[in-house]
């Protein structure tokens, strides 16, 4: 099993910046990607930012250009720098681990964090 465990959320204003972190523990061996997913009320989960191992990143298009992903392998942990936040990027934010093998893909989720962008 693999945990992984979220901080940084917060209420920010418009226009500002928040960093997210993740850290996972547990067994990490095989980890291929990390990355960020949110889901805001009354909508579905989607895609924010994902980061393999061998550092290639991927991000959704209504965040290119404001969020920046990276990965400290020898810490385990993901980050999510956050900038020039807009009102609808408020969501729970959800860290998520993925491990690949020749036969299966599994993932892992965090408990989520809470963004609120707001005057």
């Amino acid at each position: 099993q693999v945990q992984l465990v979220e901080s940084g959320g917060g209420l920010v204003q418009p226009g500002g910046s928040l960093r997210l972190s993740c850290a996972a523990s547990g067994s990490i061996a095989g980890i291929y990607a990390m990355g960020w997913y949110r889901q805001a009320p009354g909508k579905q989960r989607e895609l924010v930012a994902t980061a393999t191992s061998g550092g290639i990143s991927n991000y959704a298009d209504s965040v290119k250009g404001r969020f920046t992903i990276s990965r400290d392998n020898a810490k385990n942990t993901a980050y999510l720098q956050m900038n020039s936040l807009k009102d609808e990027d408020t969501a729970v934010y959800y860290c998520n681990a993925q491990r690949r093998t020749i036969l299966t893909t599994t993932n892992y989720w965090g408990q989520g964090t809470q963004v609120t962008v707001s005057s």
